[in-house]
This record gives C-alpha cells, sequence and structure tokens, in this order.
C-alpha cells in the first residue's frame, strides 16, 4: 500500500504553477524569481501554498535546477516564502492582501509644438554641437579621481572662473567665482534662493505682466505674490510700496522686461535698490536672454550696481539651447552659506563633465563666437515679423520691436472685445502665448507674445502673415456684431 505522504509530495511535486517567465530578465534565477514574487504578491500563490521541490519546477519552467534553488533563496530572504524542515517550501502564511491594479493614470503634460513664436526656442548651430561633443568626450576621457566625486555644491570651479569673466567684461557685474553657483536652470536657481531666504507667505513683488514660469515657481513654494504693475521704465517702485512696502524680496526682469520688452530706467533702479536696503529685502534679477542686443554693447545689469541685495539669475538656455540645463546664480558674499546649504539639502549640481566642456568653450571664445553670429540672424528673424505684420495687421496690431531679446509684443487697439485675442490665435492657427496669460491683474488690451528664435525667416514670414489677416477678420467680425447689437 502507497505511503499516503509520498503520493501527496508527488501530487506537489508536478503541480504546475500559474507563473510565466520574463525571458527578457537577465540570468534564469532572476527570471524565476521574480515571476514567483509577482504570483505571490498579486495573490496567484495563495498564503501556506506548498511549492513544488526544485526538480519538478525546473522541469516545468524548462530551466537549470540550480536556477530554482537561486530563487528560493531570494524569496526566503525577502519574507515571501518558508522552508519548513523536511517538508519542503511553502508561502508565505502572513502576506498583505493583495492589492487590486490601479488602471494607470492620464496624466496630460502639453509639450508646446517647437513651430514659429513658440517661446524658449533657439538657432542650433551644427559646428557648436560637434565643439560641445568634442569637449565633453575629453574631459570624461581625462577625468581625475577626483573629478568623479560628488565635488563642490557650487559647481565646476572652472566654469564659475569663466562665468564671473564674462558677467565683469559684458554686464558689469564683478563677482568672486566663490559667489557662484551653477543650477540646471532660472527655475531651479530661484526655488534655491525662496528655500534659503524666505519663509511660506513672505510677500514678493512681482512684474505684472511678467514671466509666468517665475510666477509658478513662486506660487509653489508658498510666496504671497504681490503684482505691481509696469510702465514705460520698468517696474513701478512706488506702487510696489503702496502695495506692500515691506514685502521681503522683489523679482524683476530690468534689462529686458518680460514680456513688454523696456528696460528699467536708471530712475527706477535706484529707487528699486534703495527700497530693498530700506526693507531689507532681496532682489531677484532674471537676466534671461541680455545677451542679444541689436544696438550697442548690453546694458549693466541691476547687480553691477547694486550687489548687495541683488541675486542675479542667469541662464544658458537662451545663449544656447535649453536642454543644455545650465544656468547660474551670483550670490552676495554674505548669503552664499544659506544658499549652499540649500543646495546641498536638496541636490548637488548639473552633470559636471558638461560643465567642464562648456567652460572649456568659453575659454576658447567658441560661445563668444556664436553669439556674433546668432545676433544679426535673431534681429533679421525680429525685422521679418514686424515687416509682415505692418503689412498685413494694416493698424490693428500695435507692435514692440525690442532692441534685443527674443521675442517681441503686438498688442491688439485699446477696446478690443474680451476674448478676441485667442480668437485671432486660433483662426491664424500659431502657437504663442497671449499677453493675458502673463497678467495677474487684467487691465488694458491682450495681445501677442511672439518668440522669434529659431525658425526660419519664411516661417517666421508665414506665420505673421496669417496672424495679421486673422486679426483683421475677427476684429472686423467683432465690430460687426457690436454694430447690429447697438
Amino acid at each position: 500500500m502507497p505511503n499516503p505522504a509520498t503520493t501527496s509530495r508527488r501530487r506537489d511535486d508536478v503541480l504546475a504553477l500559474p507563473i510565466r517567465l520574463d525571458r527578457a530578465i537577465r540570468g534564469q534565477s532572476q527570471q524565476v524569481h521574480a515571476a514567483l514574487r509577482s504570483g505571490i504578491v498579486d495573490g496567484l500563490l495563495a498564503p501556506g501554498l506548498r511549492l513544488p521541490s526544485s526538480r519538478a519546477l525546473a522541469e516545468q519552467l524548462g530551466v537549470r535546477r540550480n536556477a530554482i534553488v537561486a530563487a528560493y533563496e531570494a524569496l526566503l530572504s525577502d519574507g515571501l516564502v518558508e522552508a519548513r524542515h523536511g517538508a519542503g517550501t511553502y508561502v508565505a502564511a502572513q502576506l498583505p492582501a493583495p492589492q487590486a491594479a490601479a488602471p494607470a493614470a492620464e496624466l496630460e503634460i502639453r509639450i508646446p509644438p517647437r513651430r514659429p513664436f513658440a517661446l524658449g526656442c533657439t538657432l542650433v548651430d551644427p559646428g557648436l554641437l560637434k565643439r560641445l561633443a568634442a569637449a565633453s568626450r575629453r574631459r570624461i576621457a581625462q577625468a581625475a579621481p577626483d573629478e568623479l566625486g560628488y565635488g563642490d555644491p557650487r559647481g565646476s570651479l572652472h566654469l564659475r572662473t569663466r562665468i564671473a569673466h564674462y558677467l565683469a567684461a559684458n554686464r558689469g557685474v564683478r563677482c568672486d567665482p566663490s559667489c557662484i553657483l551653477i543650477v540646471s536652470g532660472t527655475q531651479h536657481g530661484l526655488r534655491l534662493c525662496i528655500d534659503a531666504l524666505l519663509a511660506p507667505g513672505d510677500a514678493v513683488w512681482f512684474e505684472d505682466p511678467g514671466y509666468v514660469a517665475s510666477r509658478h515657481t513662486l506660487s509653489a513654494t508658498g510666496a504671497k505674490l504681490v503684482p505691481v504693475p509696469v510702465d514705460g521704465e520698468g517696474i513701478v517702485v512706488s506702487a510696489g510700496e503702496k502695495a506692500w512696502a515691506r514685502a521681503k524680496a522683489a523679482y524683476v526682469t530690468p534689462s529686458h522686461q518680460f514680456p513688454t520688452g523696456v528696460a528699467m530706467s536708471m530712475a527706477r533702479r535706484i529707487a528699486l535698490l534703495e527700497w530693498a536696503r530700506k526693507a531689507g529685502a532681496y532682489i531677484f534679477e532674471d537676466d534671461y536672454d541680455s545677451e542679444y542686443r541689436f544696438a550697442g554693447p548690453p546694458l549693466t545689469a541691476l547687480a553691477g550696481i547694486g550687489a548687495e541685495r541683488v541675486i542675479y539669475l542667469g541662464t544658458f538656455a537662451k545663449t544656447l539651447f535649453a536642454g543644455l540645463r545650465l544656468g547660474y546664480l551670483v550670490v552676495p558674499p554674505t548669503l552664499v552659506a544659506r544658499v549652499v546649504g540649500a543646495r546641498a539639502a536638496q541636490d548637488r549640481f548639473p552633470p559636471a563633465f558638461m560643465q567642464e566642456a562648456l567652460a572649456d568653450l568659453m575659454a576658447d571664445g567658441v560661445i563668444a563666437a556664436h553669439m556674433r553670429r546668432m545676433r544679426p540672424r535673431y534681429r533679421q528673424a525680429r525685422d521679418v515679423i514686424a515687416e509682415a505684420l505692418g503689412k498685413h495687421a494694416k493698424g490693428s496690431l500695435e507692435l514692440s520691436a525690442p532692441a534685443q531679446g527674443l521675442h517681441l509684443l503686438a498688442t491688439l487697439p485699446p477696446g478690443a472685445p474680451r476674448g478676441a485675442a485667442r480668437l485671432i490665435r486660433e483662426r491664424a492657427d500659431i502657437e504663442c502665448r497671449l499677453l493675458s496669460d502673463a497678467r495677474i491683474v487684467q487691465r488694458g488690451p491682450d495681445g501677442f507674445i511672439l518668440g522669434y528664435a529659431g525658425f526660419p525667416p519664411k516661417d517666421l514670414a508665414d506665420a505673421a502673415r496669417r496672424l495679421g489677416r486673422a486679426t483683421q477678420e475677427v476684429m472686423r467680425d467683432l465690430g460687426s456684431r457690436r454694430a447690429q447689437k447697438s
């Protein structure tokens, strides 16, 4: 008569488990471990179930027996199975209840298409990319052991030194490399400063209209935004003092205000610096595209005349391209330790090899030469849009062609119906931000913020033609409706 225990064991040995190996996983033992782990966690293999012997499971799955042994040992370490002396291996009796698979969340992240008038686009010189690739390969191949670690949280000393030389020569900012931090972009640098210098709920003056991305960054940290109007001389300091005199900081784009394009007058700069001194406030100076000035040298930065209270934010996103993900902060010496402390608690710095490669190109004059080549091309792009809009809009748009930068502003006439700009943008089939998007307080006529860098002149002219004609058509249609109602 057969032994009942032996019969039961043989039946268990030939039990086919409802698992399937993922052959994309390297190594048989890892494949078996992953399959069994999923079966246990998902509830396909019930708690207390006796698993087949290593021999039987190896035959079922078509793998080596030692792969099963190794997988069982890994499951023991995970606590997902139990080994009972003389009785075999069992699924652990105590396991969390299997979780029903939740449907994948539909996360829509809109990445604006690269079409004429989109912001943040630049022309990229293939020769420059080759030089940058060669420099980065060389830096990686020749890296010393101390260059492979974490390093200084401020970033590459080589790059910080080159930036200090550039700022002194071109922006009037004299600073020691020890006061510069390399960051992944303007918003990253702004966030570091907010974390280091402000508390949630602190009031911050913000240009209105202003740069939308920075507005979102400040809001996300809990800052209280105080909208301060902008006129032909820049931010209206007296209005800011009237609204919230004891604000803790101000965010400004003084050399080329976004989006109006005006340059802050010296009188306003002095008033802003004096307010910051009296209020004990900080000024975040975003100098996002001042390298591209079409007539004369770049303007002196605000940090060049009042560095004590100014944190200067610069970026290579407009000089070169956004995907480089490199920018920098210039911090007053008294604040360096606080900002570096916030930096060390969050991250370290962008990839060191790319920093060194970029510094090499700056030292060799490659970046300066690139900007000299791009400046006339961007000026031509600006002029193409201005000429086409002037021809096809026939006075229905007021143009503000800037003396520098990578965008221009075209506004509708006063009294234009609300929502007209969105209708025009849709009919023209163009990609651009509206002036109303950049406003906190909606006042004055709406308009179009038109990026002109990074696109062929022919494409810009065609988009400007569509915008001009759509503006005429929509304004005429809306005017007819008004007349009919009255």
